[in-house]
């Protein structure tokens, strides 16, 4: 999967224990729609490193967020 794949949606991250180097508590991440990874209880995120990969989704809450902030996080992420 790549970053040209559409966003689901944007997540929180509420828990970066032993993926420090990867995630930031707190900060807004977006997550790519994986129905084989949610089936096993994972979000496909794209990190720090730009890049997605999978996490256990008990890390993130979703969050909506209103058009206008989508489109600069749409830029900015």
């Amino acid at each position: 999967m790549n970053m040209t794949e559409v966003p689901a949606g944007f997540v929180v991250c509420i828990d970066n224990t032993d993926y420090q180097a990867s995630l930031e508590r707190h900060k807004i991440y977006k997550f790519l729609k994986d129905d084989d990874a949610a089936a096993d209880g994972d979000l496909r995120i794209v990190d720090e490193s730009g890049e997605d990969y999978l996490y256990s989704a008990e890390r993130f809450v979703r969050i909506e967020v209103p058009s206008e902030v989508q489109k600069s996080l749409e830029v900015a992420l």
